[in-house]
């Protein structure tokens, strides 16, 4: 188990699957947890998940591809608390499948907006936070998908890509000053969100699980375990 006790952890996308089971890994070790999600009944359940636990847990509904929301969470966050310690930039989409020729480009646009922008506003509030509270920690979620390029998923894939790119960027920029700024890339994981993807591509999907070798995909809570 890790222990966290009393430090303050911002996890975003809680609402189910991965950020789900983040909030009640953070909660079980200690942590106090500030929940973002657009998803108004998926925050709800998790946060009676973590309160049948008896553990501190605060929920916030916002839009995180929206920057005065992300600013006022930041701001509820340090106002409530005093201080930051982590974040887990973890809300995103897998958005439509189609070749690029066909891509909708509102579409393309949503996925980048929730995926990749989602995370550069994160950063934007949460490192001035950090600094604040004397350093800190942020893992953001990316996805093999970046490495791998699977047919059908470009607006996914080009989000991922990002967020590997601005975490490289925001790890050089603040190692020195006391935040450690990671990116985790999960394979294939069995979120509601990938389950629901998998239903307009059943070919991919089998194709996808065959190729592990352990022939099954992630649990999430082996990814916030991972974060965590």
């Amino acid at each position: 188990m890790v222990d966290l006790q009393n430090k303050v952890v911002i996890i975003t996308g809680a609402g189910s699957g991965i950020g789900r089971e983040a909030a009640l890994g953070f909660a079980r070790a200690g942590a106090r947890v500030f929940a973002a999600e657009r998803d108004t009944a998926g925050l709800q359940q998790t946060s009676e998940l973590v309160a049948s636990e008896g553990f501190r847990f605060s929920t916030s509904e916002i839009d995180v591809s929206r920057e005065s929301d992300v600013e006022r969470f930041t701001a509820h966050v340090l106002g409530s608390a005093g201080r930051l310690d982590i974040a887990f930039n973890n809300a995103g989409i897998t958005g439509e499948t189609h070749r690029i020729e066909d891509y909708p480009v509102d579409d393309f646009d949503r996925v980048l907006a929730l995926n990749l922008r989602s995370v550069f506003l994160g950063m934007k509030f949460q490192i001035p936070a950090m600094l604040q509270s004397g350093g800190g920690a942020i893992v953001n979620t990316a996805s093999v998908a970046a490495a791998t390029g699977p047919g059908g998923m470009s607006a996914y894939a080009a989000s991922k890509h990002g967020v590997h790119g601005l975490t490289r960027v925001a790890a050089m920029e603040n190692a020195a000053r006391g935040i450690r700024i990671n990116a985790i890339a999960p394979g294939w994981t069995e979120t509601p969100m990938v389950v629901a993807n998998s239903h307009q591509t059943p070919p991919f999907a089998e194709r996808a699980r065959t190729a592990i070798p352990a022939k099954c995909g992630a649990d999430p809570k082996e990814i916030a375990e991972a974060a965590m």
